[in-house]
Order: structure tokens, then C-alpha cells, then sequence
């Protein structure tokens, strides 16, 4: 009997995300954990299984780099939150793999030329693939739009609307000074809008370049709205004619129009000036073409179950990754260049 396949992986960090990831490749059947990469001192010797809440697994975490290398895993789930180009590039040369929810590396072309030569370089010397994926960007700006465009012949525009109610996030700091909640409009640091492009930018051209539509640039913009009276929040309060709610918008522009926009619309009331069409946790895709769709996917999550829940959302697609990444050819490869990524849920391993 053919024997069916099992991947050897390691888990690269355990934040939110590392941890909702480390659980699933743990209850993987067709995946086999054989080490886990952490960055606390405090998790360091402690087993894998009693981090994520399971059944302990026999493999302790370590802070050790050559610990990992020395394992000969056939793929590194690397969830870190910053990457680390070194690391990255002995990772790849020593022949294992890389699925990371990281965004440098949607789209080759962005990156920067010379840490593209070396990790092109790595990835060569090794024989390996490192593919970047997760739900925003990833999912709601790759994987689905490419499926949605696949029943159109003329596209004229692709809206992408992403909601987040952040009213019940206890996060002070988080909301208030590094978001700008709360803030007078005119006080608002419009700045942060930049980071969209860096963030979105790749994975739009990215689509745009897949349907034959390449863009000619990527403009990030926003916009905030204001509280019609004083709202009450689990981190505070937000004073009545201050912000409420804020829109970061990505438009990859093409012919001087928007033909593909992301739009993250954050707020805590949707009872706001001007009037906005906010809709509950999840996204809504406009496709205007010449087989119209109008498509809204909510979160059916209560408010208490977010921090348990909300880390599949990125976690997941890494994990359904890992079997395309490792067959893939040596480089970084993209959402379009792999085969379309389909869960294995069934309780056997992948069939040969």
C-alpha cells in the first residue's frame, strides 16, 4: 500500500495568529509538528501542546535558530512580526519551505530589488518556495476576487469593503492614541493612511496583473467621521462631534480610475457625520462588470468569542498551504502562480 504523505513543520512565533496556528497544525492529519520557533525567553523548554491549550506533543519550543535548521523540516509556518531577512534566507537555503503571513512577499516585483535577489538566491541554493497568504491581504484581495472575476469578460471596477466594530475591544492605548479615536477631525493624523499602499498595494497589482488589467499606481487615501453624540465603548468614551469612524482607502488606479479599491472601515457607533453604509464584521465585494455581483460575507461571531475566533481567519489558508508551497518550483511564488488552495478537513492524511 502507497504510503500517503505527511509534512514536517515548524511553527514560527506564537502571537495570536502563531498560536491559532500552532493548534492546527497539531490537529493536522496530515501534518506533523517537529519543532516550534518562539521569541519569549519565558516560553522557551515549555511543549508546543501546553502553549496552544492541547495535549502535550513531545516538541519544546526554543529560541534557537540552528535547533531549527537542524530538524530538516520540509516546511516553517512563519508567523513573526517583522520579517527577518537573514533568518528567511537560511531558512530557504537549508531546504525547507516557507508559508508566512507576512506581506513582503506577495508580489516579487514590489519588494525591494535587493532583498528579492536574496531571497530568490535562498530559495534557488535550497530548491525551496516561500509564499505569503492570509485573509486581508490574501483571501478577500487574491484568492476570492480572482475566483469572482473568473465569470466576467469586462470589469469595470472591484470594491472592496472590509468592516471592523472595534466598540468592544478594551484596548485604550490601541484605540484612542495610536488610532485616533476620539480625536477632533482636524486633530486626526491622516498620515497613517500611507501605510495602506505599503500593506495593500502588492496584492492589488498583483490581481490587476493576473486579469490583464496591470495598474499604473497605487494611491492610498482615507476619511473620518464623527460621533452625532457621546458613545460609550469598553475602552472609554468617545465624545459627541469627534472620531468615531475611519476609512482607509486603496485604490489601484488604471487609466485614471479606480479599477480595484480596498476600503478598511474601522468605527465604534455606526451612528455617525456624514453618513456612512457600515455594515457588521466581515467584507462586502462589488464587482461591477458585465455579470454584476453584489456579495456580503459577515462574521457570525459574537463580541465575547472575537479573540478566540478571529485568528482562524488568518491562520487557516497558511495551514491549507503548506502541500502546494512544498510542490511548488523553487522561488517566491504568488497566489496566481499556485494551484487554487483547497482545505483538507477529512480525518486522513493527504492522498498520494
Amino acid at each position: 500500500m502507497t504510503e500517503l504523505p505527511t509534512y514536517r513543520v515548524v511553527q514560527w512565533a506564537t502571537g495570536n495568529i502563531g498560536l491559532r496556528s500552532l493548534r492546527g497544525v497539531i490537529e493536522h492529519p496530515g501534518l506533523d509538528l517537529v519543532g516550534l520557533y518562539v521569541y519569549s525567553d519565558a516560553k522557551v523548554g515549555r511543549d508546543a501542546g501546553e502553549l496552544c491549550g492541547v495535549a502535550p506533543t513531545g516538541v519544546l519550543a526554543t529560541r534557537d535558530v540552528d535547533e531549527i535548521l537542524a530538524l530538516g523540516a520540509d516546511c516553517i509556518l512563519y508567523m513573526a512580526d517583522r520579517a527577518d531577512i537573514d533568518v528567511l534566507c537560511r531558512l530557504l537555503a537549508s531546504g525547507a519551505n516557507v508559508v508566512t503571513t507576512r506581506g513582503e512577499f506577495h508580489r516579487p516585483a514590489s519588494m525591494d530589488p535587493e532583498v528579492r535577489a536574496r531571497i530568490e538566491a535562498a530559495c534557488e541554493a535550497g530548491g525551496s518556495a516561500i509564499h505569503s497568504t492570509g485573509v486581508s491581504p490574501g483571501f478577500i484581495t487574491e484568492a476570492l476576487p480572482i475566483v469572482l472575476t473568473s465569470i466576467q469578460r469586462r470589469l469595470g471596477r472591484i470594491t472592496i469593503d472590509e468592516f471592523a466594530d472595534v466598540s468592544s475591544r478594551n484596548s485604550p492605548e490601541l484605540l484612542f492614541q495610536v488610532m485616533g479615536f476620539g480625536r477632533p477631525p482636524e486633530a486626526f493624523e491622516r498620515g497613517r493612511w500611507t501605510h495602506g499602499a505599503q500593506s495593500f498595494g502588492p496584492s492589488l497589482s498583483l490581481l490587476a496583473e493576473a486579469i490583464g488589467l496591470p495598474l499604473d499606481a497605487v494611491e492610498a487615501t482615507g476619511e473620518v467621521a464623527v460621533a452625532r453624540h457621546d458613545v460609550g465603548i469598553a475602552a472609554g468614551t468617545i465624545p459627541a462631534g469627534t472620531v468615531v469612524a475611519q476609512r482607509m482607502i486603496v485604490s489601484g488606479m488604471r487609466n485614471r480610475e479606480p479599477l480595484l479599491q480596498f476600503r478598511a472601515n474601522w468605527y465604534c457607533s455606526a451612528d455617525i457625520e456624514p453618513v456612512w453604509d457600515l455594515r457588521d464584521n466581515g467584507w462586502r465585494v462589488v464587482v461591477e462588470g458585465d455579470a454584476p455581483l453584489d456579495i456580503t460575507i459577515s462574521f457570525p461571531v459574537a463580541p465575547e468569542d472575537y479573540a478566540a475566533t478571529t485568528p482562524s481567519y488568518t491562520a487557516n489558508r497558511p495551514i491549507n498551504a503548506v502541500p502546494y508551497v512544498c510542490a511548488a518550483a523553487p522561488g517566491i511564488r504568488t497566489t496566481v502562480e499556485l494551484p487554487q488552495v483547497i482545505a483538507h478537513l477529512g480525518p486522513d492524511r493527504f492522498p498520494s
